[in-house]
């Protein structure tokens, strides 16, 4: 049993420091999810079909989630629908009180966390060692604050060192890379509803959970009263499990986060491929496959150190200048019609004639 010293930073200060950490990175994953939101309404006139797959993907989660709420309180499932536009899930026992409390948290809360807990547990394969919990010195705020940051940091640097060194002819690289994507694109739904009325925002979230939590605040308080007895016991058995619980959470949240950077990158390469003119405007997704291609068997005959982390430099490099050169000279003419009108004639029935444009 640890000894710990009896005063309000060892037992108040360092219960909060990993909670208010895990708060930090939600809230910043909600204004990422927003930015990504934000993004994706610039390509709707082009992409509508992507569009509705990310939101089919959001609206996928989100269901799952709540199913997983019903079969948590044992409620069972009745019925389980995923469409586009919403996703419905009915109970074999409709169950009252807290038991509903909680399966509203598992809507509410799920999808920020459910999700990214698989894919964190799918990168233990790809990452490895990035998984440290750091011993504390001393239970204050300060040290349970810093002990959160280099969990975190050591954690991210892994998973960073990942994604620049990642082997593309690694079939478990490249799936891991699809499942990451796939997460990053649907972490949230942009709307519901086939008439898309109902806007999922940062705001619409927030509402929601706030309205959840003040309609039963006595269950919020029975829970933050069971987090706080977790941490005395931890506090006097192993001070590091509680600090484990909530490092952990903030590798959950981090995972959404580098998984929205890459959907970013997505975003902005069809955005950027919708000023290339029809068919050049696959050239850059070629130069993106032949360019990382040719310089991996390039190294084959001329090894040299770091060929994954170079490869994929020459690939971003030679994409990005590509893309600049096609957008420059095989930029769309938007407002350059189709056909070649000599006469038009207008409403009142008189013909007009029109001077071809030179060019």
């Amino acid at each position: 049993m640890a000894t710990v010293p009896l005063n309000i930073d060892s037992l108040v200060g360092a219960a909060l420091a990993p909670i208010l950490g895990v708060i930090g990175f939600w809230f910043l994953q909600l204004l990422f999810i927003e930015l990504q939101k934000r993004m994706l309404s610039r390509l709707r006139h082009r992409h509508d079909a992507f569009i509705r797959f990310t939101n089919f993907i959001g609206i996928l989660f989100q269901t799952i989630c709540h199913a997983l709420g019903y079969t948590v309180t044992r409620s069972g499932i009745a019925a389980f629908q995923v469409t586009v536009h919403y996703g419905k899930v009915e109970p074999k026992k409709e169950k009252k009180g807290v038991w509903e409390w909680i399966v509203h948290s598992f809507l509410l809360f799920g999808p920020f966390f459910i999700p990214a807990g698989l894919v964190l547990l799918a990168s233990y394969f790809v990452i490895g060692n990035g998984f440290v919990f750091p011993t504390l010195a001393h239970i204050t705020f300060a040290e349970s604050l810093n002990g959160f940051i280099n969990g975190i940091a050591t954690f991210a640097a892994a998973f960073v060192h990942f994604l620049s060194t990642i082997d593309l002819f690694n079939p478990l690289h490249v799936g891991f890379l699809v499942v990451l994507l796939f997460f990053g694109l649907g972490i949230r739904p942009s709307y519901i509803g086939e008439e898309r009325k109902e806007k999922i925002t940062m705001i619409h979230d927030l509402v929601l959970i706030k309205n959840h939590l003040i309609q039963k605040p006595v269950y919020v308080l029975v829970f933050i009263a069971a987090v706080y007895v977790f941490y005395v016991l931890s506090l006097f058995l192993n001070p590091l499990v509680y600090q484990a619980v909530f490092i952990v959470l903030g590798w959950i949240s981090l995972t959404a986060l580098l998984a929205l950077l890459l959907t970013y990158l997505v975003i902005v390469m069809l955005r950027a491929t919708d000023e290339i003119r029809p068919r050049w405007n696959l050239v850059p997704l070629i130069t993106l496959i032949v360019s990382y291609v040719l310089t991996r068997v390039f190294f084959l005959y001329y090894p040299v150190q770091h060929i994954e982390a170079v490869s994929l430099l020459v690939m971003i490099f030679s994409t990005v200048i590509i893309t600049i050169l096609l957008i420059k000279y095989k930029r769309t003419n938007r407002f350059k019609t189709a056909t070649k009108m000599k006469h038009v004639r207008v409403a009142d029935g008189k013909k007009r004639a029109f001077k071809k444009r030179a060019d």
